[in-house]
């Protein structure tokens, strides 16, 4: 990966997700509390910068690109107990209901047993497509550790080029409340896709926009990133609420959580307009109730 990508990025991370591991050990037990610590240490280094957070809350969005990837980080601190968000997030048949929220997830399945997890995604265009259109990718699950106090899951494409989405997330307990998560999206292109990428970023992406300001305009407005970091840095934000709207919905009974997500997500996102806005309320929420109609 290109060096400048490397050094841009907080946390250097990717995305996968695996096998719940409990260890017993003491020796195990060490370790978890070690990611623990490392991921507290992290959050003490931002406590500063996330007390001034442009958001408006506890929140810091990164991103880099290189010559063939690309990668956005966010750091948070969410008002959920790790008691509920990290078990919630280790469990790989739940994922679907965080994936499905984004735009692009037209369907998601979970197959597999222990050690052979496996997510499969439809992946389409921006908005609603009739049953059977979009591009089917296989991910790869896995917890790569969990514990008391830590939990790091990732996932990553399964795929025969050297193309690949990848997502990891962690989090610790900051206190009985209040939970610190890191969500990285990360994504290495081929060369077909770079075109790719640039003829969509001459196009239908032309306007749009990042998150990072640049500079000012006129009378003072913000100008915010363009291009590829523009891209990646939506991109991670919408990952990183779609984890933080499913945690939420876990307050409410079974059967009105998936509404309450879907809700929830497009109202985060609407909070965001000018980066993340692609269509009206009641085209999400209609698009996103046919795409989950069968989901378990």
């Amino acid at each position: 990966m290109n060096s400048g990508l490397r050094r841009g990025v907080l946390g250097g991370a990717r995305w996968c997700v695996g096998a719940v591991c409990w260890l017993a050990s003491a020796s195990a037990v060490q370790a978890l509390s070690s990611e623990a610590a490392a991921l507290r240490a992290r959050y003490d280094a931002l406590r500063t910068p996330l007390a001034s957070s442009p958001f408006q809350q506890p929140l810091l969005l990164q991103a880099a690109s290189g010559e063939d990837a690309l990668q956005g980080d966010v750091f948070a601190v969410i008002e959920q107990p790790f008691a509920v968000a990290g078990q919630a997030l280790q469990e790989r048949t739940r994922w679907c209901d965080v994936l499905i929220l984004h735009l692009n997830t037209k369907q998601c399945r979970v197959k597999g047993g222990a050690g052979s997890e496996t997510i499969t995604l439809v992946v389409g265009r921006k908005f609603e497509q009739p049953a059977g259109a979009g591009r089917s990718v296989e991910f790869a699950f896995r917890v790569l550790s969990s514990g008391p106090d830590y939990v790091r899951v990732q996932m990553a494409a399964e795929v025969a080029t050297d193309a690949r989405d990848q997502v990891l997330l962690e989090a610790t307990a900051i206190d009985e409340r209040r939970t610190f998560i890191h969500v990285s999206y990360s994504y290495k292109f081929s060369t077909v896709e770079r075109w790719a990428m640039q003829a969509y970023l001459a196009t239908l992406g032309r306007d749009k926009v990042g998150f990072t300001v640049t500079g000012s305009g006129a009378g003072g407005k913000p100008e915010h990133i363009r291009g590829v970091r523009g891209m990646v840095e939506r991109n991670a934000m919408r990952y990183y609420l779609a984890v933080v709207v499913y945690v939420e919905s876990l307050a409410v009974p079974p059967g009105e959580q998936l509404e309450k997500r879907l809700r929830d997500w497009f109202a985060a996102t609407e909070r965001h307009a000018l980066q993340l806005h692609e269509m009206s309320r009641d085209e999400y929420l209609t698009m996103k109730r046919n795409e989950t109609r069968g989901m378990p």
